[in-house]
Formats: structure tokens, sequence, C-alpha cells
């Protein structure tokens, strides 16, 4: 993105929100060009607020991807709700994903309607228009009627796999940021700390390696991080945590081959991250019915 060199820079913060597996991490690891957020065909990934940064010719946009906004009564899906909900507060503007290939109903009609008082501030991504069932007509008429005070300059149409429309949707985001100097410097895509990085980067592993209920009953902890050969290399020690004895035989697998293969792949993306040489230990253990303790879903799920 080019601009005059007497032109203003822009920063604002934005709200990514959108239903499950509509590709708002998609689009956040595709416009800061890193993996930021976990990426997976498992609905509700995405846990926390997870920023990334992008930094432009034209200024810094500080992404918070936020959970999907999902309907259910569950413990954890309620804590989920509460995060995506405090993340419109305070916020310059909103990217708003929807997915074009499914319908609407019920479920995206209470995600519009939490942006209802927000339309000035709201910027929409028809997403994955690049499939052959993509309807983006469909979603500009539930636009129309949902969102009627944003306009079509601010709804734009993008495949975020594909980087298909990324900076289409970016200059959209500028066109409304308040004119303000950058918050963080130009090299920083993420503000995520090592133990929540190494936390997202095991879990994504194991959720895309493991079937049906499973990658919901797991998280991750880390135990210990420490710094040897004078800072040159990383070890580090981390528990798979899951609900129930019968889920860690699954997860440990036959002759302990499918916390080999997670740890393998897991070990690879940190290396990739990371400049030192990381080295992991990582186990598994039981939380019984972690998902139905505050304590526990506080910790890992702050609001």
């Amino acid at each position: 993105m080019n601009i005059e060199e007497n032109q203003e820079l822009k920063t604002a913060v934005v709200a990514i929100i959108g239903r499950p597996s509509a590709g708002k991490s998609t689009f956040l690891n595709t416009a800061c060009q890193e993996m930021v957020s976990i990426v997976s065909p498992i609905p509700q990934t995405t846990r926390n607020a997870i920023k990334g940064i992008v930094n432009t010719s034209l200024g810094q946009l500080i992404f918070i991807d936020t959970p999907g906004y999902h309907d259910s009564e569950k413990k954890l899906n309620l804590r989920l709700r509460s995060v995506t909900e405090s993340q419109l507060e305070d916020i310059d503007a909103v990217l708003y994903v929807i997915d074009s290939t499914r319908e609407t109903g019920e479920e995206e009609n209470h995600t519009a309607a939490l942006l209802e008082k927000l339309q000035d501030k709201v910027v929409i991504a028809i997403n994955k228009t690049d499939l052959a069932q993509a309807r983006p007509e469909k979603i500009r008429s539930f636009i129309k009627n949902a969102l009627p005070e944003v306009p079509d300059n601010r709804i734009f149409e993008m495949s975020a796999e594909k980087d298909i429309g990324i900076n289409e949707v970016l200059k959209g985001l500028y066109d409304i940021s308040p004119v303000a100097a950058p918050i963080y410097d130009e090299e920083t895509y993420t503000d995520q700390d090592l133990t929540f990085r190494v936390q997202e980067v095991i879990r994504g592993e194991a959720i895309n390696r493991l079937e049906q209920e499973i990658p919901h009953a797991v998280y991750v902890t880390v135990a210990d991080v420490e710094r040897r050969n004078e800072g040159k290399k990383l070890w580090i020690r981390a528990f798979l945590c899951v609900e129930r004895d019968s889920q860690k035989g699954i997860v440990i697998g036959k002759g302990a081959s499918k916390i080999k293969e997670i740890r393998a792949a897991a070990l690879k993306k940190l290396n990739q991250i990371y400049i030192q040489k990381v080295e992991l230990d990582l186990q598994v253990k039981v939380d019984k019915n972690w998902r139905q303790k505050d304590n526990t879903l506080t910790r890992l799920i702050p609001e």
C-alpha cells in the first residue's frame, strides 16, 4: 500500500467478530503474514482474545481476534461469548467476518445484533467467496436488513485462505481509523508472551490431530521454561490436559504414537517462531471435568 509522503498515519484497535469457523483467525494470520491465531476446521478453536498487529504505509491496525460467537449455555461457551462481547468496548473499528458458504440463521442474527449500535465503526468481510458454494449476494441481502447503516463501500468480498481481497479490507479499515501514532514498533506482529504462544502452538497441533469431542476437552499448560546454553536454547515442559482417563489414552495413542506426533509438529513450528533452539518435554494429564470448573475457566480464559 503506497500513500503520499505527507499523509498522516492512522492507528486503530480493531475487534474481529463472527461465527465459529467464519475465517477470523485465517484472516488475521494472512494479514499479519505470521501464525498468530490457531486455524482449524474444528469450530470454536479460538478461546482467548488474540492480538495481531498489521503495519503498512498507511499506519497500524491492532486486531483482536475474538472467539466465534456461538449460541450455547455451556459454561465454556458462555465464557467465550463474554470474551467476545467485552472486546467490543473501547475499540476504534470492528471487522465483521461472514462465511458466504453457510446459511445465516439465528446465530448470525445474534452476532449482527451485537453490532447494531456500532454500525459507524463496522467493516464487513464476506469470506470464502472463492468457493463454488459461496453465495455473497445472499449475505449482502442479510447485511442490508441486519445492519442497514453500513454503506456498500465498507462491505468487501474476500478469501482469507487464498489472500484475495485482504488489502481492500485493510484499506476499508484504515479509511475509518483515527489519525494517531503507532503503538507498537513496525516489526511487532503480536504481543503474546512466550508461555501463551507455546500453549497455543501445542493446542493447535493437538486439536488438528484429535477426533470428535476431544479437541474441545483439551487445554495446555506450560510448567517450566528454562533458558540454557547462555540463552541459545529454550527448554520447555508442558502438559496437554484432558477431562477423563479415557481421553488420556486417545491423546497418548498406541505406543505413544499420537503424543509423539503432536510434539514433533509443535516443536517444528516453535523452532520456526523462535531464534533459540527449542526442546519440548510434552506430557498428558487429566484435569477431571475442567470445563465445569470456574477457577480453571477463569485462569485459561480471563475476561
